[in-house]
């Protein structure tokens, strides 16, 4: 089933809730009781690690504006350059 703008907006905004949550906790977990050594440095060490433990990023104030002109009616639709995206996506054709 595909999700509605509004449904997709508030699946990010509740994504972001729960990783703020999480951030939180953690952090609190860590002050309250330090880590062994060896678990310190392996915890999130990496630019990978961290950034995959962020989540992806989302600019809810761009959301709330195509959200918006969307409902206003102005949201500029071209269906050609939808139909490239579309088959971008598909698997490239071999050639004979």
């Amino acid at each position: 089933m595909i999700k509605s703008v509004g449904q997709s907006l508030t699946a990010a905004v509740e994504a972001a809730k729960l990783r703020e949550t999480a951030q939180s906790r953690s952090t609190a977990r860590v002050s309250a009781e330090p880590a062994p050594e060896s678990t310190a440095t392996t915890s999130v060490s990496t630019p990978a690690a961290r950034m995959a433990a962020q989540g992806a990023p989302v600019d809810l104030a761009r959301i709330a504006r195509i959200k918006q002109a969307i409902a206003s009616g102005n949201y500029p639709v071209d269906p050609e350059k939808i139909a490239e995206k579309m088959l971008d996506l598909d698997l490239p054709m071999e050639k004979h």
